[in-house]
């Protein structure tokens, strides 16, 4: 870990104490500065679980990433900071709690005071960390919640509003290296979501979070969702850049199959 240029990456110059203040400046600065993207799954590229790899893509390269990349690295960070972090899996949406969903989606568990939820990888989730209780989370203009289903021994994350499926988890440890069937069957699979559809979302610093989900543009806002239709190549790279900060030359090339997506989705509509 290359911290120096990790905390470059995020724009942090604060302190670094395993403390639950820093926990939570890191955890929003990261989510701000580095999007969610799925879409080298689309460009043909195989995404790794190597922590070399990783911080190539998202601090080198200026990439974003999904759950085992953003997660990943946040976690390689903190470590050298000095926190104690775990792995954790999770299911989302409705998926059964077996063996191969539960690895569907990485998160962390922090231990502090208390053990706190962090999760940099959801996409469009929590700007800061969740103590892992049971309750209502206020954040900004968002609420999310947390509940203890004690009898089937999982927990249930709810997402604000606008984020559709949470997830859920069992607190068990988890190695890296536990995710790499699932990692690669998400990226490969016709049936998973990741292959089907290309995904960005982004934190910006007032709370609202930007999804840009195939050629549909969401904004969340303290207003609520705002949303139109990316109809161009032009307009596709410049949302990218503007909105996620991503400089992708490779983005006339993908936006072909972006919009034909897209009309697919529309018909399925009428």
């Amino acid at each position: 870990m290359n911290l120096k240029h990790y905390l470059e990456r995020i724009g942090y110059d604060g302190r670094l104490t395993p403390t639950r203040e820093v926990l939570f400046a890191l955890h929003r600065a990261h989510l701000i500065a580095i999007p969610y993207e799925n879409l080298d799954i689309h460009l043909g590229r195989q995404l790794s679980l190597d922590h070399a790899a990783i911080f190539d893509k998202l601090v080198t390269r200026r990439r974003g990433g999904w759950c085992y990349e953003m997660n990943g690295l946040f976690a390689w960070a903190l470590e050298a900071i000095g926190f104690d972090v775990g792995f954790i899996g999770a299911a989302v949406g409705a998926s059964d709690l077996d063996a191969a969903n539960l690895r569907e989606h990485l998160l962390l568990r922090v231990m502090l005071d208390q053990p706190y939820m962090a999760d940099v990888g959801f996409g469009n989730a929590f700007a800061e960390p969740l103590p892992l209780r049971a309750g209502e989370y206020a954040q900004g203009f968002h609420t999310y919640g947390l509940a203890r289903h004690a009898e089937k021994d999982y927990w249930l994350f709810s997402n604000q509003a606008y984020g559709g499926a949470g997830f859920r988890f069992r607190d068990e440890a988890r190695a890296l290296d536990d995710f790499s069937e699932r990692c690669q069957w998400l990226q490969t699979s016709p049936e998973s979501g990741f292959v089907r559809v290309t995904v960005c979302h982004r934190f910006r610093p007032n709370g609202e979070i930007v999804t840009l989900r195939g050629a549909v543009l969401d904004e969340i806002t303290v207003l609520g969702k705002r949303t139109r239709v990316i109809d161009s190549a032009e307009a596709y790279a410049r949302v990218l850049r503007a909105d996620f900060g991503l400089e992708l030359p490779e983005a006339d090339g993908l936006w072909p199959q972006v919009w034909h997506s897209h009309l697919a989705w529309v018909d399925l509509q009428r």
